[in-house]
């Protein structure tokens, strides 16, 4: 029942004996990962457990050059094994993210570049994030066996006797 005298923080019930609070959700996925969300539902323990899972995979590839892979390879390498590592489930939790969040990622991005483990022509996260955006509305908009297909709005009916400019999709905004 709502008390209107309570103050608008919400109060965590008391501690059980024996018992630690955890403030962090961690969600196990089907392949293991691990993804962690905080009790200000915000994905920043998520993002700096995964740049330091990717930093440990740059002492992999400082290795790797080390016994002669060339840069083309070193990059192929970091494309798979890292930047597929920041860009799993990110629609999930992007939008828990904060600015700075962002800017970490960037900053370790901008380092891995400067160190010859990325290519230099990789787009900044935030514009990875909106690519893969695109790329799943697009797959979900040209297979109507999808299963984010069933919750795109109806095609309007309407729309199709204007002479507008085409666009890349044939709903309505």
């Amino acid at each position: 029942m709502y008390d209107s005298r309570r103050s608008d923080s919400v109060q965590s019930p008391p501690l059980l004996p024996g018992v630690s609070r955890d403030f962090t959700l961690k969600v196990l996925d089907r392949r293991h990962l691990q993804h962690s969300i905080s009790s200000n539902l915000s994905a920043s323990d998520h993002i700096c457990r995964v740049i330091s899972d990717s930093a440990q995979s740059l002492f992999a590839m400082r290795v790797l050059r080390h016994h002669g892979m060339n840069d083309a390879g070193l990059q192929a390498v970091f494309r798979a094994a890292v930047v597929s590592r920041l860009m799993y489930a990110s629609p999930a939790y992007i939008s828990l993210d904060t600015a700075t969040d962002l800017k970490r990622v960037d900053a370790f991005l901008r380092r891995s570049k400067r160190c010859g483990y990325c290519s230099s022509d990789l787009l900044d996260f935030e514009e990875l994030l909106d690519e893969s955006d695109d790329r799943l509305f697009r797959k979900t908009l040209n297979n109507s066996t999808h299963t984010l297909h069933t919750l795109l709005p109806p095609q309007s009916i309407a729309s199709q006797h204007y002479h507008l400019r085409r666009r890349n999709h044939d709903l309505d905004s």
